[in-house]
């Protein structure tokens, strides 16, 4: 079975995701900022990150920045998703390995779900 870390702190966009994405053959873990992200990710080895890039407690880049120096999951995928379209935050995103940044207001979690979907084939 695959596995789906996602990184986002509202409570109500966790749950969304995850009511989503239950229907699919994977395992989900959660986290509601960068430090937990990070520490799941070590212990569990995501196939996937779901990661928002704008947290309450660190960001998104910070975590990616982190994964990337850690041998053991410095190669995860990352999708990256943001209410925030700034420029600099997406081509840094990306320069990290992102597969994708793509913006809340422009996907339904449908959408999103199709998407990780598709990753995880």
């Amino acid at each position: 079975m695959k596995k789906l870390l996602i990184v986002e702190d509202e409570p109500l966009l966790r749950k969304m995701y995850v009511e989503r994405l239950s229907k699919l053959d994977v395992e989900i873990f959660l986290a509601e900022n960068s430090r937990e992200g990070f520490v799941i990710a070590k212990k569990e080895k995501p196939d996937l990150i779901l990661l928002d890039m704008l947290l309450q407690e660190g960001d998104g880049i910070e975590m990616m920045e982190k994964l990337r120096q850690e041998e053991s999951i410095k190669d995860t995928k990352i999708l990256a998703f943001s209410n925030f379209n700034e420029l600099k935050m997406k081509e840094k995103a990306m320069a990290l390995g992102a597969i994708d940044y793509l913006l809340k207001t422009d996907y339904t979690p449908n959408q999103v779900s199709n998407i990780i979907q598709n990753i995880l084939k």
